[in-house]
């Protein structure tokens, strides 16, 4: 149950962040924003094992670069699907 609820958290920071490197007005509800958070640290995570970064000594910086950039990536692409579904 925990870790579901770290999940969300989770989602809910990478999310608030990816959005914040984005450009522009976001249109997107919270829930989603927390999907595409979650998307993305899922995604990162295993970007950042094939790569050979996935952990290191210290804070996992790349890590948590990839983990925000695939979140960004998620939210452009989840952007127009949310406007056109909700005309």
């Amino acid at each position: 149950m925990f870790q579901i609820i770290w999940i969300i958290i989770a989602g809910l920071i990478i999310g608030a962040l990816a959005r914040l490197v984005l450009r522009g007005r976001q249109s997107l509800p919270i829930w989603l924003t927390i999907v595409a958070g979650i998307i993305g640290a899922l995604i990162g995570n295993v970007i950042a094992s094939a790569v050979g970064v996935g952990h290191t000594g210290g804070v996992d910086w790349i890590r948590h670069i990839l983990q925000i950039a695939v979140a960004a990536g998620a939210i452009v692409i989840l952007q127009p699907i949310w406007r056109s579904a909700r005309r």
